[in-house]
């Protein structure tokens, strides 16, 4: 009787997904997940609720909730300081950058991670350890590098140091990607009559869209961010670009709160962008190469 009743009990359900997907048993670390982006974006929308606040109301009691919100700062952010340049000339060193780097760097990757040459291994190290030197130890011969080249003072001359400090990881980023899509493709695409750079082209940047995303990420957020080297090398107002832009804001005996904060969310925007931009790329990459 009791094995018959052991029998005919209902199996327990199978533990089905729950909140946004995730399986119940992975609820507390959904939660420590929520916990730490909160703290994460602390900040960013405390700097959000700033930058729509007045000056008055900065001056006194601050408050995450703004009570007479305004778009003032913003206005006055993109109009004074020609702050809307800098915006621009920052857009077109990145992306060059961006674009220079990705082309250099997947070529170097393709050779060190497909060919066999002399010193292939000693040339690939002497790029890694580069990235073994701080690039702050590195500004003056930069300096004395681009004024032999009349590259001072000059958006070309930052796009040349960005790509020259980017490329070494990238190229090891690369390479190691590279290394991981079978030989078998490349073969039966060569046995089509494709040469090197159609393979690498149509085969191998396809499949690798999640690296050169990540990629593409890194070096356009390092080109935006950078701050020291643009300080050093540009002299004239017009070439200035977004960073120094923002501590112009800044001045001796008083700071404009709320154009300042205002100018940073502005700031902010085009590295989320290019951040959800090579998720998206990413994912893309990853089918591609689930269904190749």
């Amino acid at each position: 009787m009791a094995l018959a009743l052991e029998r005919t009990k209902p199996a327990a359900p199978p533990v089905g997904p729950g909140l946004f997907g995730i399986r119940r048993m992975n609820r507390p670390r959904l939660v420590i997940a929520i916990i730490l982006a909160l703290i994460s974006l602390g900040p960013l929308l405390y700097m959000i609720s700033l930058s729509f606040q007045s000056n008055s109301d900065l001056l006194g009691q601050t408050v995450l909730v703004p009570s007479h919100p305004t778009i003032q700062n913003y206005v006055q952010a993109w109009t004074e300081n020609s702050f809307g340049h800098y915006f621009l000339n920052s857009i077109f060193v990145s992306v060059v950058t961006v674009v220079i780097t990705v082309v250099l760097a997947s070529l170097a990757a393709f050779a060190f991670a497909r060919y066999t040459f002399p010193l292939r291994e000693v040339i690939f190290y002497i790029f890694l350890a580069s990235l073994a030197i701080p690039n702050i130890l590195l500004i003056i011969p930069q300096y004395l590098l681009l004024d032999r080249l009349h590259l001072l003072d000059s958006l070309e001359g930052l796009i040349f140091l960005y790509v020259s400090t980017n490329l070494p990881f990238m190229i090891f980023l690369l390479r190691g990607f590279f290394q991981t899509i079978p030989r078998e493709y490349e073969e039966a695409f060569r046995m089509e009559g494709a040469g090197t750079l159609r393979v690498l082209v149509q085969l191998i940047a396809p499949l690798s869209l999640p690296a050169i995303a990540l990629v593409s990420m890194f070096t356009f957020s390092q080109a935006w961010d950078e701050f020291p080297v643009a300080l050093t090398m540009i002299n004239s107002p017009s070439h200035d670009t977004i960073q120094i832009g923002l501590a112009e804001f800044i001045g001796a005996h008083t700071v404009a709160w709320g154009p300042f904060f205002a100018a940073s969310v502005i700031a902010t925007v085009p590295v989320v962008l290019v951040y959800l931009l090579s998720q998206r790329w990413g994912r893309s990459g990853v089918s591609l190469g689930g269904i190749r």
